[in-house]
């Protein structure tokens, strides 16, 4: 990124690399999407709608920017879906390993292939919890283990995958799915407890990739495979609220911003979610005090945990 840009515009001394506890990466990637083009676009609206949105929150009361926010550079790999997926996974590792809350911001899904495998190298028994519209478990597709629609098949083999806000799928995937970990939205809307058999569901540690087509196209039109009957924004805040107050939250990542040009709401809501997540995740920090990550210094890559029993829960 431009050395000149913070994010959100924030001021310097809360941009700096080596005082900030969290680093933000932007992935410019559109390689594989297969409907509306435009994801690529998505991390400057994104940065675009964070510089004008207020810093202080509401409802926390606080300005979790002081915590100190370093705007990475790019990753603009884009020679082939498999070559980009490897830069993520580097660039991410890279930031976990010094000690930073590591975030992303895509770009489309298949970006997430890369971000998970990291946090997974880093991370002992690690949980991903995708929110989306779409399964996104094809084992390949178009020729690709890389592709968009394949962005959590890895993390089904590999790590504790559960999925939210589930509503198109292909039946091949059916084959792959653990429906018992699979929170789909036509149930979603009965079941009161849904918010908590999730969260039992949870190891302790827990990686968030967040696909913004997961939210109802009412208030989430610009993304490039809107889904009716998705998520709305209020039982979302408090479904991450429980998430990041009950669990260790060791990153996250948020994809498919598809901006429309006529249509702003979508970029600010994409900006006030990376918000609002960071403000629950430091909600308990102090400014002053250091974060400690409590990622696995040999990075040895040895979760490969296809299913976790209920009650293996730390």
């Amino acid at each position: 990124m431009n050395s000149n840009i913070t994010y959100a515009g924030i001021d310097e001394e809360y941009s700096k690399l080596e005082t900030a506890k969290i680093v933000l990466i932007p992935v410019p990637y559109d390689g594989t999407s297969t409907w509306q083009k435009g994801a690529d676009k998505g991390p400057k609206a994104f940065l675009d709608a964070s510089e004008n949105m207020e810093l202080y929150d509401i409802e926390t009361r606080t300005e979790v920017y002081k915590q100190g926010v370093y705007l990475a550079d790019a990753v603009t790999e884009n020679e082939s879906p498999e070559k980009m997926v490897e830069a993520v996974h580097q660039t991410v590792k890279k930031y976990i390993k010094r000690n930073k809350f590591v975030t992303a911001f895509g770009g489309e899904h298949s970006i997430s292939i890369g971000t998970i495998r990291a946090f997974n190298e880093c991370f002992d028994n690690l949980t991903v919890l995708q929110i989306d519209a779409h399964a996104d478990l094809r084992k390949e597709y178009q020729g690709s283990k890389c592709n968009h629609a394949c962005a959590v098949y890895e993390a089904s083999q590999n790590t504790n995958l559960i999925q939210v806000g589930i509503r198109s799928m292909d039946a091949i995937e059916t084959t792959v799915m653990d429906e018992e970990k699979t929170y789909f939205a036509h149930d979603m809307v009965s079941d009161e407890f849904w918010m908590d058999s999730a969260i039992d569901q949870m190891t302790d540690n827990v990686f968030i990739t967040i696909d913004l087509d997961a939210f109802d196209p009412s208030i989430m039109p610009s993304t490039g495979t809107p889904e009716p009957g998705g998520l709305l924004w209020y039982e979302t805040l408090d479904f991450l609220r429980k998430v990041f107050e009950e669990k260790n939250v060791v990153g996250f990542d948020i994809v498919e911003l598809c901006p429309d040009p006529k249509e702003k709401s979508s970029d600010f809501l994409a900006a006030k979610l990376y918000y609002k997540m960071l403000t629950y995740k430091f909600l308990d920090d102090n400014v002053e005090d250091g974060y400690e990550s409590n990622f696995n210094e040999t990075g040895s890559g040895t979760n490969k945990f296809s299913k976790f029993d209920n009650d293996d829960d730390n």
